[in-house]
């Protein structure tokens, strides 16, 4: 049955591709976010000292998984200011794939570390606002990737849903994902352990630092996956 649903490419559902500011405000808002997720992970990694503890090892697993690689591996599909932007569909198909089992493979390897630091420190688990909203993110992550396994097999599965259908509930999953994982980097913030090493006015610049890709991904996915009705002639 086909889709009565119709996906523009990135800007060209707000009538904006035309404009060479507003093509050139994306490429910096986009190159700006694969800076500011590669120096989140930088910042996290360096104030965590991993190897000093068990613990050490949780935030930069964390920041590897959602603050990187899931980060490039939605970005890697912008049209503006992706460091991909050569690359074939099929190829930029395999490296989302790629980027996205990294995720699961450091934020797995992140939750066995605070669990056994936990056990060892014997401390409760999930008694914290972090610990929770960041379950929910792995819970999510997990289902999304089955989500992306669907459409691998599409034809296998002999699903009754269109594919552009499932790309767009994909993707809508998707963006829910990442900003569940936004929010739980930012609530670790308020954690005693950051709280501890970060002060001031240097604390309310990290606090916000992940808004800003999270608003470029937010960006990306809804112009490029919006769903607008067929005009008819």
């Amino acid at each position: 049955m086909p889709s009565d649903v119709e996906y523009s490419p990135v800007g060209e559902g707000l009538g904006m591709r035309d404009f060479w500011l507003y093509v050139w405000l994306r490429r910096v808002s986009v190159m700006a976010a694969h800076v500011t997720g590669l120096g989140l992970t930088l910042i996290i990694s360096r104030l965590s000292r991993p190897g000093t503890s068990l613990f050490s090892w949780h935030p930069v697993c964390m920041s590897v998984a959602y603050c990187l690689c899931m980060t490039e591996g939605i970005l890697l599909y912008s049209a503006e200011g992706s460091p991909f932007c050569f690359k074939s569909r099929k190829g930029k198909v395999r490296l989302h794939w790629l980027c996205q089992a990294l995720v699961l493979i450091a934020a797995g390897t992140g939750l066995g570390f605070v669990v056994a630091s936990k056990n060892v420190s014997e401390l409760r688990h999930l008694v914290s606002w972090h610990s929770l909203l960041g379950s929910c993110t792995l819970a999510a992550s997990l289902l999304q990737a089955a989500c992306g396994v669907t459409l691998i097999f599409h034809k296998q599965l002999h699903l009754s849903s269109s594919l552009p259908r499932l790309k767009l509930y994909h993707a809508t999953c998707g963006l829910v994902v990442y900003l569940l994982a936004t929010v739980t980097v930012m609530s670790a913030m308020f954690s005693d352990w950051f709280q501890a090493m970060v002060k001031g006015v240097t604390w309310w610049a990290y606090l916000l630092l992940p808004l800003f890709p999270a608003l470029v991904v937010m960006n990306q996915i809804t112009n490029a996956y919006l769903p607008r009705r067929k005009m008819s002639s």
